[in-house]
């Protein structure tokens, strides 16, 4: 059983100075109701093992907290009360308030976490373990772990995706050009197939019908029939295609092109592209919506800013500078991730 080191007293002591520097009128942000604009934007640092709190009204940043070594992913657990900073080669999990984005504690012992998810049905957890060529998968209460297996498997373990019934995982091997599945209940690789030259960012269509695989070492978005394990078409969005963002309308997805410099918009039921955001700095990685579904932010990972975007006319209102190789963003409330 994994086990917390609670900072009660520096999470109490930490959000009294939030409190007096913000002049927020309460602390019980984590109650608002979905309606509410969100206040603070995280984002990972990975090259400097700290998270940047921006404020988000006036979009500067307004704390810099170091958690653990390279930070690259971070998403909530399923109760929304608490957010989880993947630390990669800190070999832990920061636990973090998502909306004040105070340090609340840490899971140690979680090695190589790079990327992280939660199956839908909450059962499970699997992290990616880039540096070390495997895959854990955990069962899950929450944020409270415990390791149901280590699988190997190629090189580089990237990114994950879930069937909508919680039974099968889909992994991307970035060095090893392929898609790995496997069976969540039995921790046992069901299949492999090659894909494009560094595949990194994978997502699911409605209906689990297709995976769509970001193909950062060309310039396309790679569709997979994962049922019959093959290839049905390339949509061709830019350089270094990278990772996934939903629009939030169950239509519409974002693609990150970190080469072009890019972002490109995917109708999921055409399989086309639709769009393109150009002239961002360098660098668009990850991605985030606001709940309105108006304006999107994106880290711009060779860059050290964040972008700030009005998603109706697809252009950069503006850029915020952070730490170095920022990764994921987060705030809380968002659009949806359908």
């Amino acid at each position: 059983m994994y086990t917390f080191i609670n900072k009660a007293k520096f999470a109490a002591i930490s959000a009294l100075t939030a409190f007096a520097l913000m002049g927020w009128q309460n602390l019980a942000f984590a109650q608002a109701p979905i309606t509410a604009e969100p206040k603070i934007a995280i984002v990972l640092n990975s090259g400097e093992a700290t998270v940047s709190l921006i404020d988000m009204p006036t979009r500067k940043v307004i704390k810099t907290v170091p958690v653990g070594k390279e930070p690259h992913h971070l998403m909530m657990t399923p109760d929304q009360k608490t957010l989880l900073v993947a630390n990669a080669a800190g070999n832990d999990i920061t636990l973090m308030n998502p909306v004040s984005g105070e340090l609340t504690g840490r899971i140690p012992d979680i090695i190589d976490p790079y990327q992280i998810g939660y199956s839908p049905n909450h059962k499970w957890f699997v992290a990616n373990g880039n540096r070390l060529d495997r895959v854990d998968v955990y069962h899950a209460q929450g944020a409270d772990l415990k390791l149901a297996k280590s699988i190997k498997l190629g090189k580089t373990p990237s990114h994950v995706a879930f069937t909508a019934d919680s039974k099968t995982t889909f992994i991307t091997l970035q060095d090893s050009n392929e898609l790995a599945a496997i069976d969540l209940e039995t921790q046992t690789v069901m299949w492999k197939m090659t894909t494009g030259k560094v595949p990194a960012g994978v997502w699911m269509t409605p209906g689990d019908q297709y995976l769509l695989v970001g193909i950062t070492g060309e310039d396309y978005v790679q569709v997979i029939d994962w049922k019959n394990r093959k290839e049905v078409k390339r949509i061709f969005t830019g350089k270094g295609a990278h990772n996934f963002r939903p629009l939030g309308d169950k239509k519409h997805v974002f693609v990150s092109n970190r080469i072009a410099s890019s972002i490109s918009q995917i109708n999921m039921q055409t399989l086309e592209k639709v769009g393109d955001i150009t002239g961002l700095p360098a660098g668009p990685d990850d991605m985030e919506i606001t709940p309105d579904g108006k304006t999107l932010w994106v880290t711009l990972r060779f860059s050290k800013k964040v972008g700030v975007i009005d998603i109706p006319s697809m252009k950069l209102l503006s850029v915020i500078p952070v730490g170095r190789s920022p990764h994921g963003v987060f705030f809380t409330p968002h659009a949806s991730w359908e």
